[in-house]
């Protein structure tokens, strides 16, 4: 894996990384997962919106219920390894929100009529009796960020590589040592769905991890989506580069162990947009959730804005739409597809320019070419 490495090239520039590789693909390689049966146009358009606009990544385009991978520059420049390949595995950030409420509500429905039953109204006091107003905020809170909590720092490297339990119990200490706002108020905040991760520890008796690796990698059957410890040898997530749109592959950046590891089930999942895009039908068509659950999770009534579950609903409820981030890097992820999974984006970026909205407008566009006036721009 590059991490331990990649200080070799941290001053890689584009005319200087011929020497690092001496099996180097054309300069924008640019792969696609596609089947004979895909749209030529479609990847020559993706393709072409990526070049205009300075990023770079890999983006499933799903039209009429059928997806198509299409990928354009390099996951990591100095190794010239080209996003889409099948050893690339990309964060998703806060892409990963929705999947920790959907095993929060998979565990609602698993409990019922048992001693640990409980839902969106039961208070977080439960399972964290020393948390600074855990007797008012709800599990519901936590799921739609209105618990108050304001604490900052999760996605501050604090170079210490933390087991899940102590990074709960980091975020705990946080909070208390934080302001915060009335419960009810709407703080978008990492320790929201990191306190929901103690949560599935705690009613499970096993780890996040292992909850994970059951509920969702085995029982979509993913080969390319892990948890950031979990990555193989031969895996790779890409660096993360900066442009301004003059220069390419600038300011290489990469996640490391220690950041990760301070945000489970908050941003520590890797993935391909292909299988993002299998995890966003599961939570749906009964391998993750039903319908009338993923509508359960989306509708929560401590709501206070578009957000629930991990989940931003619009139009009627015909869209969903996701962004991530990473603080000091390079990455944007964004998804938005309709809510019947048959038409949208998953769109995993590894070189921006740091803003969501540019990022967004760059999805927009292909959202529009693949069914106009259906989707929002962000």
């Amino acid at each position: 894996m590059k991490h331990k490495i990649l200080t070799t090239i941290a001053a890689l520039t584009i005319g200087t990384s011929t020497a690092i590789s001496t099996k180097a693909t054309p300069v924008e390689a640019a792969t696609s997962s596609t089947s004979t049966n895909d749209n030529e146009e479609m990847s020559n358009f993706v393709r072409e919106t990526l070049k205009r606009h300075h990023v770079r990544g890999s983006v499933t385009v799903v039209k009429d219920g059928q997806p198509q991978t299409i990928s354009y520059g390099y996951a990591w420049y100095g190794k010239r390894i080209g996003n889409g390949k099948s050893n690339v595995t990309y964060p998703t950030a806060s892409l990963q929100k929705v999947i920790t409420g959907a095993i929060i509500i998979q565990l609602m429905n698993e409990t019922k009529n048992t001693n640990k039953a409980f839902n969106q109204y039961t208070k977080i006091s439960r399972w964290y009796p020393n948390l600074k107003n855990a007797n008012q905020i709800s599990v519901g809170n936590l799921l739609t960020h209105t618990s108050g909590i304001k604490a900052t720092g999760t996605e501050i490297n604090r170079g210490y590589v933390y087991s899940e339990a102590n990074a709960i119990n980091w975020i705990v200490n946080n909070i208390n040592a934080s302001s915060s706002d009335l419960v009810g108020s709407y703080h978008y905040n990492n320790s929201n769905f990191i306190l929901l991760t103690g949560i599935i520890r705690q009613v499970t008796g096993k780890s996040y991890e292992e909850n994970f690796q059951n509920r969702i990698v085995d029982a979509l059957g993913l080969k390319n989506t892990y948890l950031y410890q979990n990555i193989p040898n031969d895996k790779t997530d890409p660096i993360s580069y900066y442009s301004n749109g003059s220069k390419n592959y600038q300011n290489p950046a990469y996640i490391k162990q220690s950041l990760a590891s301070q945000i489970p089930g908050a941003g520590n999942l890797f993935t391909s947009p292909a299988e993002y895009y299998q995890i966003q039908a599961g939570l749906c068509n009964g391998k993750i959730l039903n319908k009338d659950d993923f509508y359960y999770l989306t509708h929560l009534k401590s709501k206070v804005t578009d957000y629930s579950g991990g989940m931003y609903l619009q139009n009627n409820d015909s869209l969903k739409l996701a962004y991530g981030s990473i603080a000091a890097m390079h990455f944007g992820t964004w998804v938005q597809l309709t809510t019947d999974n048959q038409n949208g984006i998953i769109m995993f970026l590894n070189q921006t320019n740091d803003n969501k909205n540019d990022q967004k407008a760059v999805g927009y566009e292909i959202l529009q070419h693949i069914k106009p006036n259906t989707f929002v721009p962000r």
